[in-house]
């Protein structure tokens, strides 16, 4: 046997040690990373089944009806302040039916 052969045959040798080793490490791996997988779900469900359900004190549909209220209250005020203050005119009117139709008529009739 030469030395090249002998060379050749324990650089075989020792790939395919290395090749096993890595096999034997890629499987310890994953099994650790099936571990804390596992671990992970698990509290995860422990989190889920131990968490409180949420019940609101001011519900959804009443947060609506309060923001359209405003939003009333606002436009109302605004008219009232618009009307009344920059406009010159008493802030009550701005609520009268005639008034707005006054504005209507005058719209209507400058086309």
């Amino acid at each position: 046997m030469s030395i090249n052969q002998a060379t050749r045959k324990n650089y075989k040798q020792s790939k395919k040690r290395n090749h096993n080793n890595q096999q034997r490490t890629r499987t310890s791996l994953s099994k650790s990373t099936q571990m804390r997988k596992q671990e992970k779900e698990k509290r995860r469900q422990e989190r889920i089944s131990n968490k409180k359900p949420i019940r609101r004190i001011f519900p959804i549909w009443l947060r609506i009806i309060v923001v359209l209220i405003l939003s009333a209250a606002a436009l109302i005020v605004g008219l009232m302040i618009g009307y009344g203050i920059i406009g010159d005119g008493v802030p009550t009117d701005a609520l009268k039916f005639e008034t707005w139709q006054h504005i209507i008529d005058i719209v209507k009739k400058e086309e």
